[in-house]
C-alpha cells in the first residue's frame, strides 16, 4: 500500500469521527433523543424532557467531554461496578503499554527503519508514492548492526508489560476482595447451584435435597428452591406482557382509536371495542399461565437441580468446594449466579441436549472459521489492484483514477471485513446460550472468548498467510518452520493492518458513541408509538464486543511495535477515543445487568500473554531471516520467561477469580452477626432464586404499571 493510499483512508475516517462527534454533540440535547443517548440518566430521574425551543440545542458543546474526563474509577465503581472498572483499565493498560512502546517505536525504531536501503530511499519530496514499507523492518538489510536495536526494543517492551501486566493482576485481584468485602449481603453468596440430584423412587427432588443437606450439613443448610420446566410457561407470560402494554397504551390516549373491524385486515365485519378485547383475551392467557403453573409444580416437571442456600457464605462455599457423594457424578456443586443472572431456558434443556449442544456448537465454530475465509480473501484481492484488474479487466480504466484506486486499496478492505465482523459477536452468543452455560455472564465470558480467538486467527492469521485454507492449515500442522513463516507473512500485511486500526478502530469507537442504529430504530418508530407510554429500557454494555475489539488492537501493537512502528500513533488515537467515549456510555448509556466482580480480566491477560509469545516468535523468525542468528539466539528466552511469568500469576492470582478466600468469608460472616437485617435478608432468600415463570400474574384485574402486579405477588409468596 502507498502512503498516498493510506492517508486518504485517514482523511475519510477522520472527517467520519469529527462528523459523528459533532452530530452527538448536537442529538444528545434534543429531547426527543434522550431515550437513545442517556437512557440511564432518565431511568434514574436525572433528567427531565423540556418541550420549549432553545437555541442553544443546536450548538455543538463539550460538556460531556468534561464529564468523563473528571469521572473517578471510584465513582464509576460505585454506579456500573467492577465490570466496567476492569474494562477502563483495559484501556489504560493499553494506553501505557503503547505510550512506552510509542516512545521508542516513532523516535527511535521509525529513523532507523527509514534510514535503511533494503528496498529503497525514502524520497521525502514524493512522500505519498512511496510504498509503506520503507517505513518497517523491511527496510533493514540482512545481517545490518542496527537490527539489534529491535532486538533492545524487544526484550524492553517485553519487561514493560510483563511488569504492567503483574501490577493490573494484583490490582484487580485485590480490588475484587476489597469490593465483595464491602458489598451488602448478596443471595448469590448464600447459595450454590446442585445438579445431577438422585431421587429414590417414591420421593421428588425437592424431598431429596431436603432429606440430603438437613443431614450433611445441619449447622448451615437454610433452604433450597427446585428447577422446574418452564419453557411454554414463559412463552404465554411474554405474551400478556406484551399485550398488557397494548392495553395501557390504549386505555392512556383518549385520541387512539378504540374500535376495529373484526374481519379481514380490520376492513369487513362488525366493529369491536378493543379494550374488551384485549381484556378477554388478556384473561383468558392468564387462566392458561395458571394451569400451566399448576401442571409445572407437579413432581413429573422437576429438573434434578436445584438452588441450595444457606446461613452463611462459609457455609456455601464449603458445600461448593466439597465432594459431596462418593460418586462424583452424582451432587454435582457450583456457584450460583445473581438471581437476575440466571439464564432459565439452560434448565428446560435435557443433559443428552445439551451434549449434543456442545458438539454442535464446536462443528459450528469451525465452519463459521472457514466460511469466514470468503470475506478475508475477497479483502485480499482488494489491496491488490494488479488481481482486480486481471479478474475485473472492465475496471482497469476505473481503478486508473488515482482517488477511487487510493479507496479501494485503502478504505475498502478494512471496512468490508468491519461489516463481517459486526455478526459475529451475536452468532457467538447465540452459540454460548445453546452450550450449557447457567448464566448470561457465563454465556458473555464464553462468547467473549470464541469472538476474540475468531478474530485473531480470521483477521490476523488468515491475513497474514494469504493463500488457500489448507495452506494456511498446513503451515500450524510444521511448527518448526512457524517463525520463519511469520517474519516474511507479518511485516509483508503492516500497510493493510494499520489501514485497519484507522477504519475499524476509529469508526467503531465513534459509531459507538453516535449509537446509530438505536438512533435509527428510534426515528423509525417514533411515527407509530407514544414514548410516554414505552417501558424504557435501559442497555447493558456487551462486553463480548468490545473487549475483544480492544484485545485485538493490543495483539496487532505488541506485535507490529517493532516491524511497523507507524501503526503505534493511531493505535494510541483510537485508545484515546476509546477512553473518552466509553466513559461517556457508562455515565449515560449502559447500566450493569449482572455483576462477575472482574472476571474478564484473565481473559484479557492471556491475551497479552499470547501475543507477546507470537511477538517473541515473529522477532526469532525476522532476525533469522536478516541473517543475526545472535539475536535471534538470544530471543529464545522471552517466551520462556514470559510463559514462567504466566504460569506463576495463574497460581498467585487465578484462584482469587474463581472464588473468595475464607478469611473473607469468616470476616464478612461475623460482621453479619451484628447486623440486624440479617433475619429478614433471609427470609427473603428462601424464594429469591424461584423461576419468574412460576410468579402469580394478575395483569387483567390491576391497573398499575407492569412490574407493579409481579412485584406484590412475589413479596407475598415469599413471606
Amino acid at each position: 500500500m502507498l502512503v498516498s493510499a493510506l492517508v486518504t483512508s485517514l482523511a475519510i475516517n477522520s472527517g467520519l469521527c469529527i462528523l459523528f462527534f459533532t452530530l452527538y454533540s448536537i442529538l444528545r440535547k434534543q429531547p426527543s433523543n434522550s431515550e437513545v443517548y442517556i437512557p440511564r440518566v432518565l431511568a434514574e430521574g436525572g433528567y427531565k424532557k423540556t418541550s420549549h425551543f432553545n437555541l442553544e440545542r443546536l450548538i455543538p458543546s463539550p460538556d460531556w467531554l468534561r464529564r468523563a474526563w473528571k469521572l473517578s474509577e471510584d465513582d464509576l465503581l460505585a454506579t456500573s461496578g467492577l465490570d466496567a472498572v476492569v474494562f477502563m483499565r483495559l484501556i489504560n493498560f493499553s494506553l501505557r503499554v503503547f505510550l512506552f512502546a510509542g516512545v521508542i517505536g516513532v523516535f527511535v525504531l521509525l529513523p532507523v527503519n527509514c534510514s535503511g536501503d533494503a528496498l529503497e530511499y525514502v524520497d521525502f519530496t514524493d512522500l505519498s508514492n512511496n510504498s509503506l514499507d520503507v517505513f518497517s523492518i523491511s527496510n533493514i538489510s540482512s545481517g545490518s548492526s542496527m537490527l539489534w536495536i529491535h532486538f533492545t526494543a524487544v526484550y524492553l517492551v517485553t519487561i514493560f508489560i510483563c511488569c504492567l501486566l503483574y501490577y493490573e493482576y494484583r490490582y484487580i485481584s485485590e480490588k475484587r476482595t476489597s469490593y465483595f468485602l464491602a458489598s451488602k449481603p448478596q443471595p448469590h453468596q448464600f447459595t450454590i447451584l446442585v445438579r445431577s440430584i438422585p431421587v429414590p423412587v417414591g420421593s421428588s427432588v425437592s424431598e431429596s435435597v431436603e432429606s440430603f443437606f438437613s443431614e450433611y450439613h445441619p449447622s448451615t443448610y437454610l433452604s433450597h428452591s427446585v428447577v422446574r420446566r418452564t419453557n411454554k410457561l414463559q412463552n404465554l407470560i411474554n405474551d400478556a406482557k406484551k399485550l398488557y402494554g397494548r392495553l395501557v397504551h390504549l386505555q392512556s390516549d383518549p385520541n387512539k382509536q378504540k374500535y376495529k373491524r373484526s374481519g379481514t385486515f380490520g376492513l369487513f365485519g362488525p366493529k369491536v371495542n378493543l379494550v374488551d378485547h384485549y381484556e378477554k383475551k388478556l384473561e383468558d392467557i392468564e387462566e392458561n399461565v395458571r394451569l400451566g403453573q399448576s401442571e409445572v409444580s407437579l413432581a413429573e416437571e422437576e429438573v434434578r437441580a436445584a438452588f441450595v442456600s444457606f446461613k452463611s457464605r462459609y457455609g456455601a462455599a464449603i458445600a461448593f468446594h466439597l465432594q459431596q457423594s462418593t460418586n462424583p457424578t452424582r451432587w454435582v456443586t457450583e456457584l450460583a449466579p445473581e438471581p437476575q443472572d440466571v439464564y432459565w431456558p439452560f434448565f428446560s434443556s435435557s443433559f443428552f441436549r445439551r451434549w449434543i449442544s456442545k458438539l454442535v456448537v464446536i462443528i459450528a465454530c469451525i465452519l463459521l472459521t472457514i466460511l469466514f475465509l470468503i470475506p478475508v480473501v475477497l479483502v485480499q484481492g482488494l489491496t491488490n489492484l494488479t488481481q482486480l484488474e486481471v479478474y475485473f479487466p472492465f475496471l482497469t480504466s476505473i481503478l486508473t483514477i488515482t482517488f477511487v484506486s487510493e479507496v479501494v486499496t485503502g478504505y475498502l478492505p478494512s471496512l468490508i471485513l468491519l461489516l463481517f465482523l459486526k455478526a459475529v459477536p451475536p452468532v457467538m452468543q447465540g452459540f454460548s446460550s445453546i452450550q450449557g452455560y447457567i448464566s448470561f455472564s457465563a454465556i458473555q465470558k464464553s462468547a467473549c472468548e470464541k469472538v476474540l480467538w475468531f478474530t485473531v486467527w480470521n483477521i490476523f492469521f488468515a491475513t497474514v498467510f494469504s493463500g488457500s485454507v489448507f495452506y494456511k492449515i498446513s503451515i500450524f500442522l510444521d511448527p518448526k518452520n512457524i517463525p520463519a513463516k511469520l517474519a516474511s507473512a507479518v511485516p509483508a500485511q503492516a500497510s493493510f493492518f494499520i489501514a485497519y486500526v484507522v477504519t475499524s478502530g476509529w469508526t467503531s469507537t465513534s459509531t459507538e458513541l453516535f449509537r446509530i442504529i438505536p438512533l435509527l430504530w428510534s426515528l423509525m418508530k417514533r411515527p407509530f408509538t407514544d414514548s410516554k407510554d414505552d417501558e424504557l429500557e435501559v442497555p447493558a454494555i456487551n462486553y463480548h464486543v468490545h473487549i475483544p475489539r480492544v484485545l485485538f488492537f493490543v495483539l496487532l501493537g505488541i506485535t507490529y511495535f517493532f516491524l511497523a512502528p507507524l501503526i503505534l500513533p493511531f493505535l494510541l488515537a483510537y485508545l484515546c477515543l476509546g477512553y473518552i467515549v466509553y466513559r461517556n456510555q457508562f455515565i449515560n448509556v449502559y447500566a450493569p445487568r449482572y455483576e462477575t466482580a472482574g472476571k474478564f480480566w484473565p481473559i484479557a491477560h492471556n491475551s497479552v500473554i499470547f501475543s507477546l509469545v507470537l511477538m517473541h516468535a515473529i522477532a526469532v523468525g525476522v532476525f533469522t531471516l536478516k541473517t543475526v542468528p545472535v539475536a535471534s539466539t538470544l530471543t529464545f528466552p522471552l517466551p520462556v520467561f514470559t510463559l514462567l511469568f504466566n504460569e506463576y500469576c495463574r497460581k498467585r492470582f487465578l484462584p482469587n477469580f474463581t472464588a473468595y478466600p475464607a478469611e473473607s468469608l469468616l470476616k464478612k460472616d461475623r460482621q453479619d452477626e451484628n447486623d440486624p437485617t440479617m433475619p429478614e435478608f433471609y427470609t427473603k432468600l428462601i424464594g429469591t432464586y424461584q423461576d419468574p415463570a412460576l410468579m402469580p400474574i394478575n395483569f387483567s384485574a390491576n391497573g398499575e404499571r407492569l412490574r407493579s402486579p409481579l412485584l406484590s405477588a412475589s413479596s407475598s409468596s415469599h413471606s
